[in-house]
Parts: structure tokens; sequence; C-alpha cells
């Protein structure tokens, strides 16, 4: 089990945040959940639409994964308020712990650098 709930996590992280098809989602969240996700998924999409995400370590223990990713992409739309900069942001590390039932994520807690992607885009 724990093999196959790191390779959902891999699946986010290439299909949906690195590809942009984030009608993925719905295949890989419940059905509760998948809703809130890609109302967080397509903004940060659009206002970075060269997103990529790097997995640096996946761990899983049960029905857990923690995933620690590096992220980075270019500020081509609005974000939080602020118009497009033109910037780019590096290896803004992430970490995100998945709680997975039946082969679905149903919950997700997350921890990123949003003031070290704050300052490389010159926002702060």
């Amino acid at each position: 089990m724990s093999e196959r709930n790191k390779d959902i996590v891999r699946r986010l992280v290439d299909e949906v945040f690195n590809a942009g098809r984030v009608e993925v989602v719905d295949e890989l969240y419940s059905p509760t959940l998948a809703p809130a996700a890609k109302d967080w998924i397509a903004p940060f999409r659009s206002s970075f639409p060269d997103v990529h995400m790097e997995v640096v370590d996946l761990i899983a223990e049960g029905d857990k994964v923690v995933g620690r990713f590096t992220c980075s992409g270019t500020h081509l739309g609005e974000w939080t308020g602020h118009t497009p900069t033109g910037r780019r942001f590096e290896a803004v590390d992430e970490v995100s712990i998945f709680r997975l039932s039946d082969g679905k994520i149903v919950a997700v807690w997350s921890i990123e650098d949003t003031l070290g992607r704050l300052e490389q885009l010159g926002l702060r």
C-alpha cells in the first residue's frame, strides 16, 4: 500500500502540477476534497504556468505519505493580488503530508516557503 500511495502523490506532481492536467485531480482526490484542490491548483498554475515541482523525498507509512518538494516557476499571472512580475522563483521548499484511503487523497497538510517565493519575485 505504501508504494501505491507514493505513486498517487507522484502522479499529482507529474501530471497535475508539472503537466497542468488539473482534470486528473478528480482521479487522485476524494470527491469531497477534489473541488478544493482544483480551486487552489488551477489559479496557482495560471499565475505560474511553467511551474515545475521536483520530488526530493517521499516517505510512506500506513495511510500517509510525506513529501518534500522544491517548486520553481515564472510569475506570469496575478497571484494573491500581485500583478505579474515576469520574474522567476527557484527551488522553493514545500512539505506536504497526504492521507489516503481507497487509492484517493482524503486529507492534505502542507507548508511552503511563501516568504522565499515573495522575496525571489521581488514582492517583499
